[in-house]
């Protein structure tokens, strides 16, 4: 123990506390509150928070000496309970702190009170709740006051001794919510017993059903000065209690939330109970019973004689002893008592007429001493303040350990020590004992301890750790046993834990020395699975390779993290072990580019395979190009080269035929080189699919020669197959025509039959004289002549087409002719009230308002105008005016510019717009009639009124641009000029 600070120290409080009112007799504190009872009667109250002091004569009106027999205090300070004694009997007074008096309990008459138990979790200032009261005859009562009420509201009986009757000494109570009920749990000392009641719903309810059933008490006999009962009270919550018999000190824990303590044995809720006997206070002399006594977290407090010796209550060592400077007249008496402020954490002795305040000093500060040295090592780690202390107790546990040769255990204490201990002198323990795995547990548990920023001490000893785990499983295979059962339980467990630390650590194993260390052992398993966490996978997928294990190093590949560039690399090993699952993962797997597996596919096409096996290049090719859409030429190239070595070309010339950009603007309708394929096919010797590529290429010559020695048939459907070039067409038909009757066997006749017949496959392309030079010489014209005949008769309908085309085209220009005669006789009927639609003036109005517009002749004195079939009527300058409003600037500048030359060119080639047309005045205009008709087409095509002119109208805005000007000047403005405006005063 520390003696080099005090944990209590005594300090002289008040020397004459009791103001010359007599004696002290008694004494309660609470809140920094200290009540004293005088023998004369009196009560003093010191309130040395607000720092003030009152006293109150209980005494007067009461015959004879009065003295104050016990004074009471709630843990708040406000409410006080006093009993009186005297020659007219005992008597008890209830004081709040705002009252200038205090008031009698008449229900309380004649019975003296010993014991109070205050309800600290309910009791406020204004109201106690419920308090239960003990008597000197063996009753207990329940009182509750309001402050507001000025007296108390009940007092009730609860409970009497009738099995033993004696005096209640001391009271305490504690209460509990469990579920919406209130649980009271309250304990009552008499000379001899200890008693405890518990109970849900209200204390009269709890003690009434005691009537049925049996108190629990606690009995320890023997004569005691003064049965004393004290909680220790943290945080309004009692944590233990200690009972001053005459046996000794009965002491233990409280735990009111326990399950445990709802059962109906009412002291269950006590726990870890021990009794301190008075024997081991007095060094061997005879044992002297204390006289009274306080509580604190870990200490007794024990007034014996006028010293309080300080007992530990964990140790039962008294660890000091506390003197007192009393006054020359109080020292024959001594010190009368010990009480406790378990609000402010105080304790205070008195004497008759001294207060001395005991203060503590950080009492825990030693615990962990104390609880190491009883080896309760857990309590001694609760109670440690700093690292160094908590050293100390692992070390003292693994020394333990290790003299006890449990050696395991010992290394997990030694990993948990920071400060006073090396890590060489542990590990130097472990090696001097030759104990292999208690210093791999070792550097194992200091791994878990060390902080992340130690990271060359955590790679360092990972590294050890590594080496300890391949030995261990070395000696594991070496051993007898193990040597034949490779896989026994033992080797399975320390390979599996083996696997589980190389995972732990991955990230803080350097990777070449761990590599080389698994490589050094032999442990092929293990650098495999580290590489995997290391993301070293090329190792992996080069191991998977090497033991044929195709699938696993296929599920490696297909990890997002492993590079795709791995996937070209082993592709050529991959298919060659197994070509399905190879073909199947590059199926599944995205952003692969098949060009850079054309090397494996080709390694895989080179191999023979039997005849009914499944071409897994051609399958994955063709998923490429079919699923994929994939558009590279080598991949095309080589699906092509693929299909052209099969026996059977069906594939091959579907792949030809098929429109692989089809659709796409600009784009190609195939990906392979045309020329290259028709170099591989002719190798090949498939006929049919040059002459496929051959009329792609629109070589159609070529492939209708190539057709020709496979199919004759093939022959003439790739002749049809030109249509835009009819001579081509022609050339072709007369390629196979050629063959047709070069190549027929059978009579003159016959072979003459044939030929008309193939004639007419052509649908009239090939004439009877086209093929005639392929007939020999000496061939009989009566064999043509059905065909010469059927040919002259084709060209006598042509000749009879032509006529009636040209007499229909003689018709025609006849009717045009009297159509132009026509227009001349064209007239509109206008009403002489008919309107401009632009001036709304009348049309056919006779004024010299309107001049004549120039370049038009005019109607009598009228202004010229126009009539649209629609029946709106135009002058022409106001048709003019509207319709270049309504056009962009361009055409409005153009009719404008042609209205310009129609004027300057005057009136004297005018011609009388109403006058006859002939032919010869269409073919000879003049530049007038000219520039008339092309003004007329710009502002007379349509009416401007129900044309698209007045269509376009609709999208333009209500206001143009052009009139922002006048928008502006509609504006209202603020007038700038207010400020200078005069101001003129009224008179009121």
């Amino acid at each position: 123990m520390d003696q080099s600070r005090q944990v209590f120290t005594v300090d002289l409080l008040e020397r004459y506390a009791s103001k010359g009112r007599g004696v002290i007799t008694c004494m309660a504190a609470g809140n920094d509150v200290i009540l004293l009872g005088t023998s004369k009667g009196w009560l003093i109250r010191h309130d040395f928070g607000a720092g003030g002091s009152s006293d109150f004569d209980l005494s007067s009106g009461r015959p004879g000496d009065q003295s104050i027999h016990r004074v009471f205090v709630d843990p708040g300070g406000s409410h006080c309970i006093a009993t009186v004694i005297g020659g007219g009997g005992a008597e008890t007074f209830y004081m709040h702190a705002k009252w200038s008096k205090p008031r009698v309990l008449g229900r309380l008459k004649g019975l003296i009170v010993n014991a109070v138990a205050w309800n600290r979790q309910l009791i406020t200032e204004a109201s106690t709740k419920e308090v239960v009261i003990g008597t000197d005859n063996g009753q207990l009562f329940e009182m509750a006051v309001d402050e507001k009420d000025k007296r108390e509201k009940y007092i009730k009986f609860l409970f009497e001794l009738k099995e033993l009757p004696e005096a209640f000494m001391a009271l305490q109570m504690e209460t509990a919510s469990l579920s919406n009920v209130t649980r009271y749990y309250v304990m009552a000392v008499t000379p001899t017993r200890l008693y405890s009641f518990t109970g849900i719903g209200l204390l009269e309810t709890v003690f009434a059903s005691y009537l049925e059933r049996a108190v629990h008490f606690m009995e320890l006999p023997g004569e005691i000065p003064n049965s004393e009962l004290h909680f220790f009270i943290k945080q309004r919550r009692a944590m233990h209690f200690a009972w001053l018999s005459g046996a000794g000190i009965y002491h233990g824990g409280l735990n009111f939330g326990a399950q445990h303590s709802y059962i109906n044995g009412d002291e269950n809720f006590v726990e870890n109970k021990a009794l301190l006997d008075y024997s081991k206070l007095s060094d061997g002399v005879d044992a002297v019973k204390p006289s009274s006594m306080a509580v604190s977290e870990f200490h007794f407090l024990l007034l014996i004689g006028n010293k309080v010796k300080v007992v530990n209550r964990i140790s039962e060592q008294i660890i000091e002893e506390l003197q007192f400077d009393q006054t020359s007249e109080s020292v024959s008496r001594g010190v009368i008592g010990l009480c406790s402020d378990a609000t402010a954490g105080l304790f205070y002795a008195y004497d008759q007429n001294s207060i001395f305040q005991v203060s503590v000093n950080d009492e825990g500060r030693d615990m962990w001493k104390v609880y190491l040295d009883m080896k309760e090592y857990a309590a001694a780690l609760a109670n440690c303040r700093d690292p160094l202390q908590r050293d100390q107790v692992y070390l003292v546990q693994a020394d333990a350990a290790f003299t006890s040769r449990d050696f395991l255990r010992a290394a997990s204490f030694y990993a948990k020590i920071n400060y006073i201990l090396s890590f060489e002198e542990v590990t130097l323990k472990f090696i001097s004992v030759g104990e292999q795995d208690a210093l791999r547990t070792f550097l194992l548990r200091k791994l878990d301890n060390l902080a992340k920023d130690d990271k060359c001490q955590i790679t360092m000893i990972s590294t050890w750790a590594t080496e300890l785990y391949l030995d261990k499983i070395n000696r594991l295979l070496l051993e007898e046993d193990n040597a034949l059962e490779k896989h026994s339980s033992e080797y399975q467990s320390i390979n599996q834990e083996f696997c589980a630390f190389l995972g732990d650590c991955k990230d803080v194993l350097d990777e070449a020395t761990t590599m080389r260390l698994l490589e050094s052992y032999g442990r092929v398993e293990e650098l495999v699975y580290f590489a995997s966490l290391k993301e070293q996978y090329e190792i992996v997928i080069h191991h998977y390779i090497q033991q044929g294990e195709t699938k696993k190093a296929l599920e490696v590949l297909q990890k997002p993290a492993v590079p795709i560039d791995l996937q070209y690399k082993f592709a050529p090993d991959l298919i060659v072990l197994d070509a399905y699952e190879t073909v199947e993962s590059w199926m599944t797997t995205k952003n692969l580019n098949p060009r850079k597996l054309i090397p494996a596919m080709m390694r895989y096409s080179s191999e023979p395979h039997a005849k009914n096996e499944t071409h897994e290049v051609i399958k994955y090719l063709e998923f490429c190009v079919h699923c994929l859409h994939n558009e590279d030429p080598g991949v095309h190239n080589l699906l092509l080269s693929l299909y052209a070595k099969q026996e059977d070309d069906d594939a091959l010339l579907r792949f030809l035929q098929c429109k692989f950009g089809k659709g796409r603007e600009n784009g190609p309708d195939f990906f392979y080189d045309p020329k290259y394929a028709l170099r591989l096919c002719l190798k090949e010797k498939r006929m049919r699919a040059c002459v496929h590529i051959y009329s792609m290429m629109s070589m159609h010559e070529e492939a209708v020669a190539l057709a020709l020695q496979v199919d004759p048939e093939l022959a003439m459907a790739e002749a049809d197959k030109v249509e835009d070039d009819e001579d081509l067409r022609k050339k072709l038909w007369l390629m196979v025509a050629k063959h047709v009757i070069e190549q027929e066997k059978g009579t003159k006749r016959e072979n003459i039959r044939k030929a008309i017949a193939f004639l007419k496959e052509t649908d009239g392309l090939l004439k009877i004289e086209d093929i005639l030079p392929f007939f020999p010489d000496f061939a009989l014209i009566d064999d043509f002549k059905e065909a010469i005949c059927s040919s002259l008769e084709d060209y006598n309908n042509q000749i009879e087409q032509l006529k009636q085309e040209m007499n229909d085209a003689t018709h025609g220009a006849d009717n045009i002719r009297n159509d132009i005669s026509a227009l001349a006789q064209r007239y509109a009927v206008i009403d002489r009230d008919e309107e401009c639609g632009v001036c709304k003036r009348k049309i056919l109005i006779v004024g010299g308002d309107y001049r004549m517009s120039r370049g038009y002749t005019s109607v009598g004195q009228m202004a010229p105008f126009y009539v649209f079939p629609c029946g709106h009527a135009f002058h022409v300058h106001c048709l003019i005016a509207h319709v270049t409003c309504s056009v962009n600037e361009t055409q409005a500048e153009y009719i404008l510019d042609l209205q310009k030359q129609l004027t300057l060119l005057g009136d004297g080639a005018r011609k009388d717009m109403n006058g006859g047309i002939t032919e010869d005045s269409i073919t000879s205009m003049t530049p007038a009639d000219k520039l008339r008709s092309q003004l007329d087409d710009a502002i007379a095509s349509e009416c401007p009124f129900c044309g698209e002119l007045m269509i376009r109208q609709i999208s333009l805005p209500f206001i143009l641009s052009e009139e922002a000007l006048l928008v502006n000047s509609w504006e209202i403005k603020p007038q700038n000029n207010l400020a200078n405006m005069r101001t003129l005063s009224l008179p009121v």
